[in-house]
């Protein structure tokens, strides 16, 4: 079995005004780190164009057209403080898009045992009907509808461990009670969701706070006491990962203090799970992570492991 690589020069089309964290230079960090030989099995793929059908199972014509409709023609427009679209910006989300649903449909069919997708912009905080937190559509939920409804998987499950908490994930799939949507992040933190107390309409939401500084004792602790057990339980047919690198301590946008090798036992933590539930089926995409060489290395280090559990 082998893992699937997707990315595309498109990607690095979407382009944030100067000095914003997710610029183009995180993948062109990604996709060095991950010339080195020891990576040289992946297969690599070029992310396809997602089709508008495959956003309408997550988000609403009226959100797509608002989408399409700010593209400009030249420089950028900003959706809001955090949020913004150059001319490339809308084939770029399509990308993440196209590239999700074709991983899904690699892994479910059994062309490949696990993927990971490089793409950008990012995708968990974008809501049923608002771009925000640098994100256009839910590209990780619209992986898991695509799965569940094109696939007819009876469960999936997300896990996200990005530093700050998947709004969008959340209110994408709240009433979707065949989806476990499971996060850890930072709290206080943006975007201010997140509570344990919010739940999902059929129990189908787990979120995991970790305070500031709290490293990497406490989140291995919330991972083998609260997070992995009850997806273990919920025996999901696929298990999806929003895997957001900006945890790591060198990481300008957050504090948790996780190392790379924190990356890479969370991994093995998950694969573990997935062995024992589905098979070994993931797909992972790539959220956040801004301090440009921690994130290549701990991409590099979440890789490694997917590469090892495909044989």
């Amino acid at each position: 079995m082998t893992t699937l690589l997707y990315t595309h020069p498109d990607c690095d089309a979407h382009v944030n005004p100067t000095g914003h964290p997710e610029q183009v230079a995180r993948l062109e960090y990604i996709k060095a780190a991950l010339k080195d030989p020891k990576f040289s099995s992946l297969i690599r793929r070029e992310a396809p164009l997602g089709q508008e059908a495959d956003v309408l199972r997550c988000h609403p014509q009226h959100h797509i057209d608002r989408i399409t409709d700010a593209v400009p023609t030249a420089g950028w427009v900003s959706l809001d403080g955090d949020t913004s679209m150059s001319p490339g910006s809308l084939n770029a989300a399509y990308r993440g898009v196209g590239a999700n649903v074709d991983a899904v449909d690699s892994v479910v069919s059994g062309a490949a045992q696990n993927a990971f997708v490089a793409c950008r912009p990012p995708g968990h905080h974008a809501e049923t009907e608002t771009a925000m937190g640098f994100c256009l559509f839910g590209n990780v939920s619209i992986a898991a509808k695509h799965a569940l409804d094109h696939h007819k998987l009876a469960r999936v499950a997300i896990i996200d461990f990005d530093v700050h908490h998947g709004n969008g994930t959340q209110d994408l799939l709240w009433n979707e009670r065949r989806a476990m949507f499971a996060s850890t992040h930072q709290m206080p933190l943006y975007p201010g969701s997140g509570y344990e107390s919010e739940r999902g309409a059929f129990g189908n939401v787990l979120n995991v706070p970790l305070a500031p500084n709290s490293g990497s004792a406490a989140m291995r602790a919330a991972y083998d006491n609260v997070v992995l057990p009850a997806v273990e339980e919920f025996a999901p047919e696929l298990i999806l990962i929003s895997a957001g690198f900006d945890a790591h301590r060198r990481d300008p946008l957050a504090n948790l203090n996780w190392e790379r090798d924190d990356f890479r036992w969370v991994t093995e933590r998950i694969c573990d799970v997935a062995d024992a539930v589905c098979q070994g089926r993931v797909v992972s995409t790539l959220e956040g992570g801004y301090d440009l060489d921690a994130l290549a290395a701990s991409v590099a280090a979440h890789v490694g492991v997917l590469m090892e559990r495909a044989g």
